[in-house]
Order: structure tokens, then sequence, then C-alpha cells
């Protein structure tokens, strides 16, 4: 998964095709919130505002910026609130685009490869954690394994290989059917790596998944893992390399879990219609054209993003407070 996303030049993440997109029609895979309505950026600077104010902080982070939609907003709506954005994204090409779209806000704008030893500020993440490299596990027969990429000489490509682990899933999963599901350990040593570095400030990430309870279900035993090419989805990772996206669901307990482990403290955990709405959305959607209206309401209806989606927020080096997003329908309590 690591090399096909991220292999300079061949890697999805780090080719040029085009990647973002409302319709097929524009070579694009998929669309995310910013792209659907610039409502997501001006009501996440709201949360964000917040934490700024509480942690004493000038400066937003935003790892995976993809075109750059979610940092013009943000950037529009907070102004001079903002003295520093940096944008930490593995995709060189990707940066390019950012910094053609970004261009008004070039005197406020960084960009990193990697995290520093020391950080201060919020942390905005959309979309981030799914693309993060899984390990596969599969039960059969009640054993466990760990599944593998082999090269296959007879079939002349690649294909699965399951081999004897003593991994395992977070929790015990009931029945005596076979189950393949995922495990994240890259995506919880990035939270944990980001606990350790910030010194004082907020992360909110925003992401596909479920607590542990739900993600790890006896019924949900074919995992999570699929692609998305031309806005059309698949479960076959092995085929297409470097031409299709790869994601896995979030399982927001593990991330928690790390936060805490890091010394981070958890704000809240919430549906992205919830926190959306907690945020202004209604009162955005009053005022807004019927067009508009219709793709701004896509990001909080349930059959659309409102439900599977949810954010998570975090803190670390202040007194934890009573975050805008979560103040109703806050989940914590589910992780």
């Amino acid at each position: 998964m690591a090399l096909a996303l991220y292999s300079p030049g061949l890697g999805y993440y780090a080719n040029e095709r085009p990647k973002f997109g409302a319709m097929p029609a524009s070579g694009s895979d998929f669309v995310t919130a910013p792209e659907i309505s610039p409502a997501f950026g001006r009501l996440l600077a709201a949360q964000v505002s917040e934490a700024m104010e509480r942690t004493d902080t000038r400066e937003v982070w935003e790892f995976g910026a993809g075109t750059g939609a979610l940092a013009e907003q943000l950037l529009g709506t907070l102004g001079d609130k903002v003295e520093r954005y940096t944008i930490v994204d593995l995709s060189g090409s990707l940066r390019a685009r950012q910094q053609e779209r970004l261009a008004p806000f070039a005197h406020k704008l960084h960009w990193a490869d990697a995290l520093p030893d020391s950080m201060q500020g919020v942390v905005v993440g959309n979309e981030v954690l799914d693309a993060m490299p899984v390990q596969l596990l599969m039960r059969k027969k009640g054993e466990w394994f760990e599944r593998g990429v082999v090269w296959d000489d007879a079939g002349a490509g690649f294909a699965w290989e399951d081999r004897p682990t003593a991994l395992r899933p977070p929790l015990d999963i009931d029945g005596p059917q076979d189950y393949l599901t995922e495990i994240h350990a890259q995506g919880e040593a990035f939270v944990r790596t980001l606990g350790e570095r910030l010194q004082r400030g907020a992360v909110f990430l925003i992401d596909y998944g479920f607590g542990e309870g739900e993600y790890y279900h006896p019924q949900r035993h074919m995992g999570t893992l699929v692609c998305h090419r031309a806005h059309r989805m698949d479960d076959n990772p092995l085929v297409d390399l470097g031409l299709k996206d790869i994601t896995a669901h979030v399982n927001f307990t593990g991330i928690a879990v790390a936060a805490q482990e890091a010394g981070m403290d958890v704000l809240g955990y919430t549906t992205q219609a919830h926190f959306l709405i907690n945020c202004g959305l209604l009162q955005q959607l009053e005022r807004m054209e019927q067009g508009p209206r219709a793709m701004a309401a896509k990001l909080m209806m349930e059959h659309e993003m409102g439900e599977l989606f949810k954010v998570i927020g975090l803190s670390r080096g202040v007194e934890p407070w009573s975050a805008l997003g979560f103040v109703q329908g806050d989940r914590t309590h589910r992780l």
C-alpha cells in the first residue's frame, strides 16, 4: 500500500494524474468535502479560530492538503488570525497545484516534508488517516495470518499470500467465521508522533471510520480496504497500481488511545454532521441560494457524508475545554 500510494513518480499520490474532482469527466477519482462545498472550510474555521484562542497560537498546520481547497477556505475565513500556515504533504505534484491556488496567501504559506522536532498551533487533517498504509489480518479456521503481497510467476502479476502471525486486532472477534480486517500501526504512530512534538495546540482529524467496537464487529468480516478510481469503488488493490487510491476506514478508538499515550487530551468525537451543525451549518444554509445549499447539505446528510465521516478533536499543553464542534452529539463515550 505504501509503495502503490507514495513511490516517487509512480505512486498514486506522487504522480501527475488528477485525483480530486466532483465528476469523472474531469479525470478525477473522488471528491472530498472542501470540493463539495466551501462551507466545509468556513465552518471548520470556526472551530480552528476557537482553538487558536484557547491555545494562544497563530499557526495552522494542514496535513494532506490536496488541491488546496481547504487551505483556501480556512485562510480566507480566518484572515489575520493566522500568521503562518504550514502544509505537510508528501506529493510534489499536488504542492505545485497548491502554490498556484493559494498564491494570494503566499506570504503566510510554508511547506514541509516532515514534522519538526517541536511545534505549536492548530493541526487539521481531512481524509489523511484513511490513506495511511494498514496491515491486513485474516482469520481462517480460527488461526490468524497476516495477508501480504507476492509476485505470482505463473499468473505474471501480484497475488495475496497469508503467513502465520502473532499480530491480532485490538478486540477479540466473536464467531467461528473467517474474518478479514485491518490494523493501523502507521496511522496510530503518526498520531503518537504528532502528540510528542506538539508542545501546545489542538488537532482536528476528519475521516470515515468507527470506534473499535463497530470496526471489529463480527459482521464486518470482509474488512474495509477499498480502492477509488473514476468515482467508482473496487476491492482489488493489486491491479492498476499507482492509478487508483487505496484506503481503509479509521479505527478512531486506536487514534484516541495513541493520542492519550502521547500526552494529548480528547476534546471530543462526533459525526461530521453534528460537528458542522455545532459550528453553524444550519445558519449558513439559510443564507445560501438553492444550488449551493443543496451541495452544502450533502456534508450533513446521513446517506452522504454526515454519518460515516467522523471528527476527533485533541489538545496538548492547555487545559481541555468544551470545544465548539462537540457541544452536541459527542460520542467520546463510544470509543
